[in-house]
């Protein structure tokens, strides 16, 4: 009695299973036939960010009048060669907020770091803080001095 209870719904299985797998193969359709997906009011925070530039983008920021570039590696490795002009704001410091939440949030700032995970995390804590235009050097400071660009040390 018990095999017979469980045979229609495993026929019922059977047969619906096929069933189900074609009728989501037709709600698919070309990439074409999908709509592009309506831009939202809310964006993301990696949106929010800012974009994450590459060194030659990154220098045509720093060059540009008014731009403040943040060095968000530790003083140590500030001291061993940074960007011309760059002042330095350790990320792992305990006073990062503090002295971030004292810099002028409607300038420039080009931020970056050793490899750019400091600078993102930097970036995303000041757009975090209403810091309106901010970006930072994807690959960071090896990036930058693999390009041939110059550092200054001490």
């Amino acid at each position: 009695m018990r095999s017979l209870a469980r045979r229609p719904a495993v026929r019922r299985l059977l047969v619906l299973a096929p069933v189900a797998a074609l009728l989501a193969g037709c709600a698919g359709g070309t990439a074409e036939d999908v709509p592009a997906p309506a831009t939202s009011a809310v964006s993301s925070q990696a949106d929010q960010a800012g974009p994450d530039l590459g060194v030659d983008a990154f220098a045509e920021r720093v060059a540009e009048d008014g731009t403040v570039v943040l060095d968000a590696r530790t003083p140590a490795e500030f001291a061993q060669g940074h960007l011309p002009g760059a002042v330095n704001v350790d990320l792992q410091s305990a006073d990062f907020q503090e002295r971030i939440g004292e810099l002028d949030r409607d300038e420039r700032y080009a931020v970056y770091c050793q490899s750019g995970n400091r600078s993102g995390q930097a970036l995303t804590a000041m757009v975090g803080e209403g810091f309106s235009d901010v970006a930072h050097l994807k690959g960071g400071i090896g990036a930058w001095q693999a390009a041939g660009l110059p550092v200054v040390t001490g």
